[in-house]
């Protein structure tokens, strides 16, 4: 990931060469919406993490998967509106809410255990265990 020093241009590069996609824009700082894109990242590597796992998935059992539709909504709330919230007591809480749908011939038993599947990518895995950040010494 590189971003240029100027933050009144909020271009980012995600990738490994010179073939990374540029996520490259000017942004308006006194805009509402001036963190959109980042979170429109992160629900994009969730979306297409449960998409490839599930396909994947399908396609090795030899299931009529012809489809994976998924829907994703990010919130931030308060940690005391929280019912699902475990960890976080005081402060804001992220809620991802998503919908899995599966098109093509399968029975109840299969789509059932694709639903399984979709919640097993490393995204999924990643973004609900505890997350640590720490400085990167090379």
């Amino acid at each position: 990931v590189s971003a240029p020093a100027d933050v009144r241009e909020l271009g980012v590069k995600i990738g490994q060469g010179s073939g990374a996609p540029d996520w490259s824009g000017t942004v308006n700082l006194d805009s509402v919406d001036l963190g959109a894109a980042s979170y429109t990242l992160l629900l994009g590597a969730l979306g297409s993490c449960i998409s490839m796992t599930t396909m994947l998935y399908a396609k090795r059992k030899a299931w009529p998967l012809a489809r994976v539709i998924v829907r994703l909504r990010i919130d931030r709330l308060h940690a005391a509106d929280c019912e699902e919230c475990t960890h976080t007591a005081e402060g804001y809480a992220h809620r991802i809410q998503r919908s899995v749908d599966l098109e093509g011939a399968l029975d109840d038993v299969q789509r059932m255990r694709l639903q399984e599947i979709a919640q097993k990518c490393p995204v999924h895995k990643i973004l609900t265990s505890e997350i640590v950040i720490a400085e990167l010494n090379d």
